[in-house]
């Protein structure tokens, strides 16, 4: 079903008729004293033929996805679904949310699946295991007890006045709208914008908890009915799990045959579902007559042959049809989902009742429906609970295994966060990584466990993750070299908690982007590092040079000048060399540029040696397997100064500071210097 997005609002923009403010009071007012409830059955709408326009009415969009009733006792949440089972773990996203709320209320409203076209449907929400998989909402409609006070005698527009007042926006819970318009217009509209179709409900209706009720309405644009699934077929010689589903409704206690579908399923999908088939299977048909599965049909008069499977009638599924044939059959059914907020025995044929109720004609004004995710903003790729998963990466298989397993054992971080952190920075750290061979600095068992560098990857990696040559004691061998987000989240999967790519890129292997000064201390304060990096750019501004800097994540800062691969290693060690001694002739009593360690004194090394071939750091946004988990974040020169510390930047706070800042290094990656000019500069400082 198509959401209404931003784009569509000229579609809309009929006008909408405001609802009178009314202060939450309202609810001890007009409510009745009551517990706090265990749960409570939805409300049912009734389906009709067609639109109508009547007087009193409202119109909402019949949203594509799961009924919902939301238990908020402050910041204990539950969410049930239709047949009273919990939603929490499934949909996790949507407690969390709710949590935050902080309500003492009961609310019902659809669980729906946004992508990032605006486009929801009911199989991506049937599929959904984990907030890479789409954008996951949750729309209330409706208010049924709050803050101690049952709200069923209470009309629909004062309960919705109510809400209005206590429901703030937010990215996933939002109020879904009304409109007191013509229904027959909004009805067109919905149709142009592909939706499901719309509900139409009286403006003064009471909540009547359990019953299908005819002050609620419903009107399909698309024939749509839930089955259920009495067993599968297998064509001969074919090699799916399973060929068509033989599937039915309820009459009279007993399932009477709908069709075969034969559509819709992949195979990711038809294993899933065999496994749910196994403990149902059975040796009995469980229809009131044994369906002719077998039967030729106008455009398949000799169809292959076929055998079934019979199952106990418990699962229900979601499909969309063309028609009913006179015999009750369903033709051209196409498998939408599985439906697991339904109870069997409560699948009936739906029957479109006649409409005639109208409603005067009115203005339509479309309020913001959606709340889009601002470009960038992700979330996370993994769900909290499964210990191994598989997730489709740039249209790769990746599995990811012990994700309980912890990685950094102070703070209980664990190896499912790093790989969610690594998805969520993904776009941004990329461009540090993209055609750079790798030194693999892998921790399968987390921070304090032993680790150990891999850099010839040949014949160990997918086929799809590209590498770049060398030779080691005449051994022809192979670096990782990432071009994708998929490779790297391979290589965080291998426990490379820390991303160590070169300087150069394989179109320049010869040629780095950068000259780097790495200020490593020994046993310096971290304000005598501060104080390093300042003087070095106070020098490097003196010459015209520009520089950027971010913190190692362990206990140091890293200093990049662009050269835009236009030198050669030799020529960025020899300018790194240059730069160093300079800042060493301003600040001796605390800084070394002597590699040795025994002859630094304790002092601070200026390492300008890291800009030689092959050499490798932790790059731009990589976490670092230090306690903490800190991260070596880019910084504003101005943030540079006594009070910073290394572990202000970590794993939980990093991917919030990049959505509000954007990648402000990717200067380093630009235009690079005039090296010839900036060295006669630097002369006349030293």
């Amino acid at each position: 079903m198509a959401v209404i997005s931003h784009r569509k609002k000229s579609a809309l923009s009929l006008g909408r008729k405001r609802q009178k403010r009314v202060r939450p009071a309202l609810a001890k007012k007009a409510g009745v004293k009551a517990k706090f409830p265990d749960n409570f059955s939805p409300m049912l709408a009734t389906l009709v033929d067609k639109p109508f326009d009547a007087e009193n009415w409202l119109f909402e969009v019949k949203w594509d996805g799961y009924r919902a009733i939301a238990i908020c006792n402050k910041d204990e949440v539950s969410v049930i679904s239709r047949n009273n089972k919990s939603f929490n773990k499934k949909f996790y996203p949507i407690p969390a949310a709710l949590e935050q709320l902080n309500l003492n209320a009961v609310l019902d409203g659809e669980i729906i699946i946004s992508n990032k076209e605006g486009v929801s449907s009911f199989g991506d929400l049937q599929n959904w295991r984990s907030e890479a998989d789409g954008e996951l909402l949750y729309y209330v409609f409706d208010l049924l007890w709050l803050d101690g006070y049952l709200l069923f005698d209470v009309p629909l527009q004062e309960r919705r006045a109510i809400l209005q007042e206590i429901l703030p926006p937010g990215p996933v819970i939002q109020l879904s709208q009304t409109f007191n318009a013509p229904g027959t217009t909004f009805y067109e509209v919905a149709r142009n914008m592909n939706m499901e179709g719309i509900i139409a409900k009286k403006a003064d209706s009471l909540y009547l908890p359990g019953i299908r009720t005819k002050d609620w309405l419903k009107i399909k644009i698309a024939q749509r009915q839930e089955v259920v699934i009495g067993g599968f077929t297998r064509n001969e010689g074919s090699g799916k799990l399973f060929s068509s589903l033989l599937v039915g409704v309820f009459e009279n206690g007993a399932l009477h045959y709908t069709g075969k579908i034969g559509t819709g399923f992949t195979d990711k999908a038809q294993r899933e579902m065999m496994q749910q088939f196994k403990p149902l299977m059975r040796s009995k048909c469980p229809f009131e007559r044994e369906p002719d599965y077998n039967k030729p049909s106008r455009f398949r008069p000799n169809p292959p042959k076929a055998t079934a499977t019979w199952l106990k009638p418990e699962l229900v599924c979601e499909v969309p049809f063309a028609e009913i044939t006179s015999d009750g059959v369903m033709r051209h059914p196409s498998f939408e989902g599985m439906r697991i907020d339904k109870k069997a025995t409560d699948v009936k044929r739906e029957k479109a009742k006649p409409t005639k109720k109208v409603v005067e004609d009115s203005i339509l004004h479309k309020e913001k429906i959606i709340t889009r995710r601002k470009p960038g903003e992700r979330k996370t790729l993994l769900n909290p609970t499964e210990k191994q998963q598989e997730r489709s990466i740039n249209g790769y298989p990746l599995k990811f295994t012990n994700l309980n397993k912890i990685y950094w054992p102070k703070e209980k971080i664990t190896k499912r966060d790093m790989l969610n952190y690594y998805y969520q920075v993904a776009p941004v750290i990329l461009p540090y990584l993209k055609d750079r061979p790798q030194s693999l600095n892998r921790f399968p068992n987390g921070i304090d466990g032993e680790s150990f560098y891999q850099k010839n990857v040949q014949d160990k990696i997918p086929s799809w993750i590209d590498t770049f040559p060398y030779t080691s004691e005449g051994i022809n061998k192979s670096f990782l070299v990432p071009t994708k987000e998929a490779d790297v989240l391979y290589m965080a999967s291998l426990g490379c908690i820390e991303m160590n790519p070169w300087s150069s890129r394989v179109q320049k292997p010869d040629n780095p982007d950068f000259c780097i000064i790495d200020l490593d201390p020994d046993t310096n304060s971290f304000d005598q590092v501060i104080k390093t990096a300042q003087v070095t750019r106070e020098i490097l501004q003196s010459a015209g040079i520009p520089c950027y800097c971010k913190t190692s994540g362990s206990t140091g800062i890293h200093i990049y000048i662009p050269l835009g691969a236009k030198y050669l290693y030799e020529d960025s060690r020899e300018f790194g060399r240059l730069i160093a001694t300079i800042v060493h002739e301003q600040i001796p009593h605390f800084t070394s540029i002597e590699r040795a360690t025994a002859e630094r004194k304790g002092k601070i090394y200026i390492d300008f040696l890291q800009n030689r071939p092959q050499a490798t750091l932790a790059c731009a946004y990589s976490l670092r397997p230090k306690p903490g988990a800190p991260v070596s974040m880019p910084l504003h020169w101005e943030e540079v100064k006594k009070g910073l510390k290394i572990k202000d930047h970590n794993i939980r706070n990093a991917v919030a500071r990049i959505r509000e800042q954007g990648d402000i290094f990717k200067v380093v990656l630009g235009k690079g210097i005039n090296m010839k000019h900036a060295i006669v500069e630097l002369q006349k400082l030293s």
